[in-house]
């Protein structure tokens, strides 16, 4: 069997090296390097700002702890230097992968000719006349293209130095003022970095929240604890427009509660969302059915067309690594399903992956996570629940650590005997600390087995350790 994979992202390398391990010929196309947006320009630079953020903020607080530290400096080009060191190291061993057995790697770009047929072509234009690359035929194909930093249609959102998530991390030098338009995972997390880096940082968001599509009771807690670091977020907003000054900065008019304010910054990053790249193929030509929030896919990750699946950003949603991983593998377990002359075909999921429970994190400091449904959510549904809270500052860790600005909330079903939901079961868990993101997939285990809170009860957690604030919030 031969699959032919357009993207090399966390979604498209990993099927790409899972598929080869089931014996599939698998060619893997990327136009740029590999590793995607998530390893190259997202994920994982932006985390490697947040250490370098979390060990400057141990050295502001050193004293606290009886630790002399004065003296220290912040040397950004060297941030942006190890910065660049880990994706280079990281997709070093991308590029391993994909040298292995059953996989052949092309740089290019794709044009889709039919249902089993890409064409790979290194112009700029892959249409244009004279350009007429090399043609691969294979049994399936899974577009995996990913996403682009969405723009603010306002009057100066192309001025120089209104700059992309993207430009942000390759910017050469520390911005003094840092205006954020946006207060979503990507804006608070660089609105957290730049802060502990040194800069002034404003965060502008049109919604009433930060994190609109989270928990509204975490949210804010957490935008509590980011003003309370100095970051100043200013929700309810509508940025009118830009304007550059003669001084090199930029002046961000916005409008609230029918009140016209500015903010002067010398760098402004647009943190709106990002859109799926249904421009980066020839979609309507192939008749691949997709809307501006991304190819249209059934349960199975198949788009209309047989034989071809998409994965990943490019399908909207949840625009995540881990579930363009997993939009992976659920392609690749049909196809190979699918491709069993003894096996009847069926439109359900032939695995037991569980898209409904997936862990999200926000690296900003403190950190914040979530899994299941919100409280509001399960309102929405008619759902009786109940919810369970407890807070970092009656646990002993954090006190100890003097991490003790957090709270765990975890809901759960009450008496809905026609939901399909045991009583007690758990529904989500929504928290912000240190270490949410490490300590919520204890949550996504326990939901993934629909187990209740009586479950949850009886498990015993090591002391002291963070993870007892689950544990204080189910003995409520």
């Amino acid at each position: 069997m031969k699959l032919t994979i357009i993207g090399a992202g966390p979604g498209g390398y990993e099927t790409a090296v899972k598929a080869a391990g089931r014996g599939i010929e698998v060619t893997i196309i990327s136009d740029g390097p590999v590793g995607g947006t998530c390893l190259n320009e997202g994920c994982i630079p932006t985390k490697s700002f947040c250490r370098n953020a979390e060990v400057l903020e141990e050295f502001l607080r050193a004293a606290e702890f009886g630790i002399d530290c004065k003296g220290y400096s912040l040397d950004f080009n060297k941030v942006v230097e190890r910065k660049n060191e880990v994706v280079t190291r990281l997709r070093n061993g991308v590029d391993f992968l994909l040298k292995g057995k059953n996989i052949t790697l092309l740089h290019g770009r794709a044009v889709l000719k039919d249902s089993r047929t890409v064409v790979v072509k290194e112009s700029a234009d892959p249409l244009s006349a004279g350009n007429e690359g090399i043609e691969i035929s294979s049994d399936y194909i899974i577009i995996a293209v990913g996403s682009s930093p969405s723009i603010l249609p306002v009057k100066g959102s192309d001025c120089n130095g209104v700059l992309s998530s993207t430009e942000l991390l390759d910017c050469e030098t520390l911005p003094a003022r840092l205006c954020v338009i946006g207060a979503g995972v990507i804006g608070l997390e660089f609105a957290s970095i730049f802060k502990s880096f040194g800069s002034e940082v404003t965060v502008l968001e049109f919604c009433r929240d930060i994190l609109p599509r989270f928990d509204t009771d975490m949210s804010k807690r957490l935008k509590q604890a980011l003003v309370k670091r100095g970051i100043s977020i200013n929700n309810s907003c509508r940025v009118q427009d830009l304007s550059k000054n003669a001084d090199g900065s930029i002046t961000v008019s916005y409008e609230k509660n029918g009140n016209i304010s500015n903010v002067v910054a010398d760098k402004v990053l647009m943190a709106v969302g990002r859109h799926a790249n249904v421009d980066a193929l020839n979609l309507a030509d192939a008749g691949i059915e997709f809307t501006g929030k991304g190819i249209i896919v059934d349960e199975n990750m198949e788009t209309n067309v047989p034989n071809i699946y998409a994965i990943g950003d490019i399908v909207g949603g949840m625009m995540l690594a881990h579930v363009a991983v997993f939009q992976g593998y659920r392609a690749l377990d049909h196809i190979l399903y699918s491709s069993c002359p003894e096996e009847s075909v069926s439109a359900e999921p032939c695995d037991n992956i569980d898209f409904s429970i997936v862990p999200a994190a926000v690296f900003t400091n403190p950190e914040a996570a979530t899994v299941g449904m919100t409280e509001d959510e399960c309102k929405a549904k008619g759902l009786d629940v109940k919810c369970l809270k407890s807070f970092f500052r009656a646990n002993g860790k954090a006190v100890a650590a003097d991490e003790t600005d957090g709270f765990c909330k975890i809901i759960v079903s009450g008496d809905n005997p026609d939901s399909g939901y045991a009583k007690g079961e758990i529904l989500g868990c929504h928290m912000f600390g240190a270490h949410s993101s490490d300590i919520i997939h204890e949550i996504g285990s326990l939901m993934a087995v629909s187990a209740t809170i009586d479950d949850m009860k009886g498990i015993i957690h090591a002391h002291p350790t963070l993870s007892e604030i689950i544990q204080a919030a189910v003995q409520e």
